[in-house]
């Protein structure tokens, strides 16, 4: 795996949440509450004003400093769930992982997701990237290619009903939009494995 530089790839996300934040938003405004977009904004903003300081941790210790910021940060649903997602990861990743470590570790973080979510694949959220992306960790394809398999199942989301958050309660008319969620997902997906590069 390629050597991460954290603080690079910290303001990269940023970078590409801010870059995003519209259409996030757009994407939240037809099945949600609408404030998706500004929401990870904010969080991300957040992370990239301590960078220095999250830089400096060991890896393990710096994700879950990302968690926690972004839980306090994000707000609504997604600063809880994005948190964990960090958290978790934090809590399973070796301070050099090498790939069977890292797909581990996200493996685990994904679980943690859905219990805090309460939620499953085919519910219409970001568990729905985060599973493929996974798989496509166990299956040894690169990073580029695991980035369009994350583009791809947020594509996926589009025709399904959503069963969590507030898209659910639209019930059938939720169907026909991507989720917000499996949206910025991807774009997180596809900034860490521009980082890593092909190597990953």
């Amino acid at each position: 795996m390629a050597a991460l530089n954290l603080a690079r790839l910290i303001a990269a996300a940023a970078d590409t949440i801010a870059a995003n934040a519209e259409e996030l938003t757009a994407l939240d405004q037809a099945i949600g509450d609408g404030d998706h977009g500004l929401n990870m904004k904010r969080g991300f903003e957040a992370v990239r004003a301590e960078v220095e300081a999250f830089s400096a941790k060991p890896l393990p210790d710096a994700l879950k400093a990302i968690g926690t910021k972004l839980v306090m940060t994000v707000g609504g649903a997604s600063g809880p769930l994005f948190g964990t997602l960090f958290l978790a990861l934090g809590k399973e990743i070796s301070a050099k992982p090498d790939r069977a470590n890292l797909t581990a570790a996200f493996g685990k973080a994904i679980e943690a997701v859905a219990a805090r979510g309460k939620s499953q694949i085919g519910q219409k959220t970001m568990l729905d990237v985060l599973q493929p992306v996974h798989d496509a960790l166990l299956q040894g394809k690169t990073a580029l290619e695991i980035a369009d398999i994350a583009d791809a199942a947020a594509d996926a989301t589009v025709p399904m009903k959503a069963l969590r958050g507030r898209a659910s309660f639209l019930g059938d008319r939720s169907i026909g939009h991507m989720d917000a969620g499996a949206r910025s997902t991807a774009l997180l997906v596809r900034t860490v494995a521009h980082s890593l590069g092909e190597s990953a």
